[in-house]
Order: C-alpha cells, then structure tokens, then sequence
C-alpha cells in the first residue's frame, strides 16, 4: 500500500486565481519541494498559466507531480452556471494534459450560509426543487470528469456552502452514483462543521478516493462560531492550524486509512490569510515533518 503526501496553493493563501496577492506561482512550486513534498494541486485555474508545457517544464525542474484540482464555485446558484462549466472543464483539460487523476468539486460561500458555518442546527436548508437542481448541477460537472477526461471526482464538503455538513454530504453520496462521484474528504472543515472525522472515515472509507488534511484550532473555532465571524476572516485568525496543533486525531485517521487499504494522495490544505504573519514555507515543512513522525 502506498500513500503519498502532497501540499496546495491555499496552503500559500491563493484561493482565488485573480487575487493580486497571489505569490508567484513559480515560487510556490519551488518552496513546496524545498518543504518535502513531492505532488502538488493545481491551485484555482488559472493561477498557473494555462500552457501545459511551460507548466510540465517548472514540475519536472522542482521533482513535482500535479496531483489534482479543485473547482471551487457557486454550484448553488444557477445564475453562475457558465462560470461553474468553464471553471471546470479549463479544470478538466489542465488535469488531463499533466495525467492528473484528481477532480475536486467544492461549492463555494454561500451569503446564506456564511453565517451558520459550523452550526448546523441554524443553517437555512434548500427546498426539495432547489436542491434537486444544485444536485444535478453536481452530477453533470462529475460526470463530465469522469467519463470524458477519465478523472476521479471527488465531493468535498466546506464551510459555508451547502455541501458543509454531514448529512447534506451523506445525502449528496446516496443521490448521485458513485461510479461519477466519490469523496475528496477534508479533515478540518468536518471538524468546523462540527462532525466527527475519523467516524466519518470508518463508515464511507471504501468512497473515500482523495484526502485533504487540516487540522482545527479548537478554541478558534468555538469564537469564530460564537461570533459568526467570515471564513476567510476565520483563516486569518488561525483556525486552520499545523497538523498535530489542533482538534483532528491524525494518528486514528492514519488507522482508518490503512485499515481500509487506501492508496494514493493525501494533501496538505492549509488555507491561510496571503499576507498573514505565519510563513507559508515554514508551516509546509511543519506540518511535513509532523505527519512523518506519524508515519506518513
């Protein structure tokens, strides 16, 4: 069995391809080889140019595989349909061309559930005509990645969308085939939703087809909810900490993993304020050097 360890652009605060915040995406690539790690994800499209070649020469220069990508936008509003299918298929072709397996869909923030992250006996529900349009608007884009560029997508659930809490997660997974559709499954935003992770793992392990390890401070995260503070406001208060600093049982989800024979990547997203106090490179390296000690 092998499992490899990857890291992300938002680990370097890019979530957005446009931000003129960004760092130079060269400069991600290096440092995150010079931090230990082997794989990368492909940031927001766009963010790394949209040119395979030059893209394949800067991976091959830092020993970089690109692991996969996410799209991240509004698959709760149908208004912003054409931005959802072009995020996703120039997602799509990018994957392709480097031999890429991962695809990972993520419903962006929500106004309507900004405020209720992590509360989910407060968060507004969909209607049953409304859901069942957002579901197919998930199902179509997986079933574009999968049966025509051949990639693994995966569901990740995140804060503030509505994908953010188990059982809207669970009921995604019971609606839609899993032969399209498997997990992206995020240890931190789990946690923020106020779940269980590692229960999480033990009953949908064999749908689990990607990782992405956060960890969670838990004594942010009890203020930023008390406060319903923002979620990128949240990020640059720290709530998604180094691995090992916070709420998340690493060395159980490790178990989970090995039990069930997972093989693969599992990739470090440390989303983070771009001009923040912390150093992007130095918590790589932590938070790579923590999950060595623990055996990945």
């Amino acid at each position: 069995m092998t499992i490899r360890v990857g890291n992300a652009p938002c680990s370097w605060g890019v979530e957005f391809a446009d931000d003129p915040r960004n760092p130079d995406w060269k400069a991600v690539l290096r440092e995150n080889a010079e931090a230990g790690y082997k794989g990368i994800e492909l940031g927001p499209v766009g963010f790394m140019p949209e040119d395979p070649p030059l893209v394949a020469e800067a991976l091959a220069e830092n020993d970089l595989e690109l692991i996969g990508g996410v799209v991240f936008r509004a698959f709760h509003d149908p208004a912003q349909w054409d931005d959802v299918m072009d995020g996703s298929v120039r997602t799509c072709r990018a994957l392709k061309a480097h031999g890429a397996q991962h695809l990972v869909l993520i419903d962006s923030i929500s106004e309507r559930r900004a405020p209720t992250a992590g509360r989910v006996s407060e968060a507004e529900e969909m209607d049953k005509a409304e859901w069942e349009a957002f579901r197919n608007r998930i199902a179509t884009i997986a079933r574009i990645g999968a049966e025509e560029y051949g990639l693994t997508v995966g569901m990740h659930a995140h804060a503030a969308g509505f994908i953010d809490f188990e059982p809207e997660l669970e009921r995604l997974l019971d609606e839609v085939d899993e032969s399209i559709l498997k997990i992206c499954f995020d240890t931190g935003h789990h946690s923020y939703a106020g779940f269980d992770p590692v229960a999480f793992m033990k009953r949908h392990a064999g749908r689990i087809s990607y990782m992405h390890f956060k960890d969670i401070d838990p004594a942010v995260k009890a203020d930023v909810i008390a406060k319903r503070t923002g979620f990128y406001d949240a990020c640059g208060q720290g709530i998604f900490c180094n691995l090992g600093d916070g709420d998340v049982d690493f060395p159980a989800v490790r178990q989970v993993l090995l039990d069930s024979g997972f093989e693969g990547w599992c990739t470090v997203e440390q989303d983070c304020d771009p001009e923040g106090d912390t150093s992007p490179v130095s918590d790589a390296k932590l938070n790579r050097e923590y999950l060595q000690s623990i055996g990945f």
